[in-house]
């Protein structure tokens, strides 16, 4: 496994219409490295938002797309998404306001 710092273990945030609503409950969403695991996410989410505290990590690796292009076949990249649940007292993460 690669020497992955904090910084580049968030890669940005997933704004949909699913992630908005769940903001409601404090749940965030990003797109993170796929070599990064929950406790590498966690300590980045922390790091490099202050006055975060995670309570939670759920983590999915999603499989690349297979896209053509005339009679040529390829798949696009493996991505791996993160939804980082923060505690109650946490303060919110700035990136996602006003939206």
């Amino acid at each position: 496994m690669a020497d992955i710092k904090y910084y580049d273990v968030i890669q940005k945030p997933i704004v949909t219409e699913k992630s908005m609503n769940a903001m409601a409950s404090k749940k965030y969403t990003f797109l993170v490295h796929t070599d990064a695991n929950k406790t590498m996410i966690k300590e980045a989410v922390e790091k490099m938002f202050p006055g975060t505290k995670v309570a939670g990590v759920n983590t999915m690796n999603l499989d690349g797309k297979t896209k053509r292009r005339g009679t040529t076949f390829g798949k696009t990249s493996k991505t791996k998404k993160a939804i980082v649940q923060l505690t109650a007292d946490s303060k919110d993460i700035e990136i996602f306001e006003g939206l």
